[in-house]
């Protein structure tokens, strides 16, 4: 039952929030004893985590595939490159960078819709709980809450840039900042929510 420390790297200058006005919860007692039915509350929350983390990273592999390399890696990228030596007219491949322009955008969406969600069920079941047994934990609760708003909020950055993207392909620098900033401000609060909460997750169960 160990949080998942923030290792401090950040791919944007844009900062979500001030990291330094985030409120800490009551000292743990370093003499309590959790029994293995209570460890695993808190670890449940990192497992979800260490899920979108996951996730997260290979969102950002297909950005990279797709806005580096121009075409999808693997075998689609190798099927289109024999069939234009064989003579088939670019426009194959001009349909193809937009499907695969496609493809991140609905996997890119995808992934926001889980993260949006879990937050939402955070939000509604989690963190009231957590408060109404532990009133100390208040300070805690509103910024989760606060920061799962601004979250949004960043989501629908990278809905914007996505629909942009699709729309126009040289657009692609903007989905990677937008995504690097979500990066950022995910990756900052999980580690956050996993700092806060895995403890008080056990001794409140």
């Amino acid at each position: 039952m160990r949080p998942t420390p923030d290792n401090g790297v950040r791919l944007s200058a844009t900062q979500v929030w001030d990291e330094a006005t985030r409120p800490t919860g009551p000292v743990p007692d370093p003499g309590r004893v959790y029994t293995p039915a209570q460890e695993a509350q808190g670890q449940h929350l990192i497992d979800v985590h260490d899920h979108l983390r996951g996730e997260l990273d290979r969102l950002r592999q297909l950005m990279t595939d797709v806005l580096d390399e121009g075409l999808d890696p693997g075998v689609a990228r190798s099927h289109i490159s024999r069939r234009l030596r064989s003579g088939i007219s670019e426009q194959l491949n001009e349909m193809t960078l937009r499907q695969h322009n496609w493809t991140l955008g609905a996997y890119c969406q995808t992934y926001c819709r889980v993260v949006t969600t879990h937050h939402t069920f955070e939000d509604i079941g989690m963190l009231p709980a957590l408060r109404e047994a532990d009133p100390r934990l208040a300070p805690v609760v509103d910024r989760l809450a606060a920061e799962h708003r601004a979250i949004h909020e960043v989501i629908e950055g990278v809905d914007r840039a996505l629909v942009a993207f699709v729309a126009d392909p040289s657009r692609g620098e903007a989905v990677r900042e937008a995504v690097n900033v979500l990066t950022d401000a995910l990756l900052s609060h999980l580690s956050y929510e996993e700092r806060e909460l895995v403890e008080p997750l056990a001794r409140l169960s």
